[in-house]
């Protein structure tokens, strides 16, 4: 399958948020004086949307939850969403992908202003025709909904040739819901089972694996 349009997943995908969402997170628990779970439980923020990671993994109110966002969100756009990486080979394989006219896209559930200025930071923005994530209202978080946003908002894409590139299960499910292939990354925070459970097309282990099949250079999928 030859892929014209590209939609990006960012944290674990494009980026690695480890460092600035966990210290967000700490931040979070500090303030609201709540005990700070082991580093395995605070991985778990990495990838759904903040507001579901804050009320499954500590299981807050409706109150404390509006108040845990609030927080996590004074440190992560002061000092949390630059403590970030570029993983090896993204800025090569966007530019590749770009001289190939592939349409490029990001979808991802954290707020559409971070995930703007996180790219603009780190000189990726370049490449991509539109970012799209959730509201600060807390709509449009849905991986679902933000990947039928794009379509909607463009409307001469074909779903046919276009795949969703994600970490985790919900980038998977989402471009299902959306009707489009996806292909499922490891080197990110989700697992090949992870991946493989929520349906993912395709699962690549490597930036480089993930540039041979969106280069259609390889047909091997692992």
């Amino acid at each position: 399958m030859t892929y014209h349009t590209i939609l990006f997943d960012l944290d674990g995908t494009l980026t690695d948020p480890k460092v600035g969402i966990l210290n967000s997170v700490k931040y979070t628990l500090q303030k609201m004086k709540k005990a700070i779970p082991l580093e395995s439980e605070l991985l778990k923020f990495i990838g759904p949307p903040i507001q579901q990671s804050f009320s499954e993994i500590c299981q807050f109110s409706e109150k404390e939850l509006l108040n845990a966002v609030c927080f996590y969100r004074e440190y992560f756009s002061q000092s949390g969403m630059i403590e970030n990486n570029v993983y090896d080979g993204i800025r090569e394989l966007l530019s590749e992908l770009q001289k190939e006219n592939k349409r490029l896209y990001v979808a991802t559930s954290k707020p559409t202003i971070f995930a703007r200025e996180i790219l603009s930071h780190f000189q990726l923005d370049e490449f991509f025709i539109q970012i799209v994530g959730s509201e600060l209202d807390g709509t449009r978080i849905d991986k679902g909904e933000i990947i039928e946003y794009i379509f909607e908002m463009n409307n001469d894409l074909s779903k046919e040739d276009s795949v969703m590139v994600g970490d985790r299960l919900h980038d998977i499910k989402g471009a299902k819901i959306a009707n489009i292939d996806a292909i499922g990354v490891t080197y990110g925070y989700g697992s090949e089972l992870e991946l493989t459970d929520a349906g993912a097309n395709a699962i690549v282990n490597s930036v480089d694996r993930l540039k041979s099949v969106l280069l259609n250079e390889s047909k091997i999928m692992v």
